[in-house]
């Protein structure tokens, strides 16, 4: 592997992208990349320039890399659900801040405790909690004390995520509706956006419903 490639996995990482979608723009197996991530410092320490000496290095003495140490349960769970989460779409550090404060012990962090926890730097951890907050997954508290933000996860962030989807999309469905008043019912554009508007109206009410309905679950 090539320090070009081991730059572009690191770009890679940085954007967000899975093993598998960087694997797929080097033409290489998912497995060569997630070896290579994991035996230079993991996703959150990858640095393209000192993987490639420490490579050339242990090529020249002959000797292995490194062993890795033994994951432990609550690591093996935390790397499924990010990897599930950036397969669906989110970005791998929002994802990775996300699972930390998932498994918590109380549900909070600082910023300042995600960044040094993480090993990523402060702007990447803004970036991510400022995503977190405007969809609804964490809540921001203010320490009054220490004039810091606290990022908070609790039951209730799932029933408050699930409601701003929701949200989300009732308004689309209904600049769907407005759009295809202003086509006209009988054109081919009105009819089209008329069907996606009352389409995404019923999917949209019926997730809050479901959601009021199910809220209990997480008292």
């Amino acid at each position: 592997m090539t320090e070009q490639d081991r730059q572009r996995i690191a770009a890679g990482i940085a954007d967000g992208l899975s093993y598998s979608e960087i694997a797929r723009r080097l033409g290489r197996p998912p497995s060569t990349i997630s070896r290579e991530i994991a035996r230079n410092g993991g996703s959150g320490g990858y640095r393209p320039q000192q993987a490639h000496r420490a490579t050339g290095l242990r090529a020249r003495r002959g000797t292995p890399a490194p062993p890795r140490a033994a994951a432990s349960p609550d690591d093996m769970v935390g790397e499924e659900i990010i990897e599930a989460a950036v397969r669906a779409g989110l970005p791998r550090m929002t994802a990775r801040v996300h699972v930390d404060l998932l498994l918590s012990e109380e549900g909070r962090r600082t910023a300042a405790e995600l960044t040094r926890r993480l090993k990523v730097s402060p702007a990447s951890v803004s970036l991510a909690v400022n995503y977190l907050v405007q969809h609804g997954y964490v809540r921001r508290e203010r320490d009054p004390q220490r004039r810091r933000d606290v990022y908070v996860i609790d039951d209730e962030a799932w029933y408050q995520s699930v409601v701003l989807s929701a949200r989300q999309t009732l308004e689309t469905a209904r600049s769907a509706m407005t759009m295809a008043e202003a086509s006209g019912p009988d054109s081919p554009v009105g009819q089209r956006m008329a069907k996606a508007g009352a389409f995404l109206e019923r999917v949209s009410l019926d997730m809050m419903n479901s959601a009021d309905r199910s809220r209990g679950l997480l008292a």
